[in-house]
């Protein structure tokens, strides 16, 4: 997955190179660079997390940045800054990892839910 990432913050950082010059194309290009850098940032940060909640957290995060990401490839087409066909298998990856980010932090706090019922039933049997 972190591979994944990395190419698509650095596919989004040679796109946001083409936005024009001015105060439009500064303001997409600062914002989709710091979304795709920072979603790819921490999903690296993720997979050495200390702990499921650490985990859980930091894919919270990466699931933001990565949405934020799309968000923004897809404005700057609704904006007229570049062209759907140019961006489509962008856009298209950026959805497909945001949607295995979803399904990876749904299984996690599952398990995370999955293992506080299996402790609080071995300490029920206690009692």
């Amino acid at each position: 997955m972190k591979k994944r990432f990395r190419g698509l913050a650095l596919r989004c950082v040679r796109l946001a190179s083409t936005f024009p010059k001015g105060p439009i194309g500064e303001v997409f290009t600062r914002q989709l660079v710091k979304a795709a850098t920072g979603a790819a940032a921490n999903c690296r940060a993720a997979c050495v997390a200390r702990s499921r909640a650490d985990f859980i957290s930091k894919i919270g995060i990466v699931e933001e940045e990565t949405d934020e990401s799309v968000f923004w490839i897809d404005l700057a087409v609704d904006a007229g800054l570049v062209k759907a066909p140019r961006v489509q298998a962008l856009a298209h990856e950026g959805r497909e990892i945001l949607a295995m980010v979803i399904q990876s932090r749904k299984t996690a706090k599952s398990r995370q839910t999955g293992a506080k019922n299996a402790r609080k039933a071995r300490g029920a049997g206690r009692a």
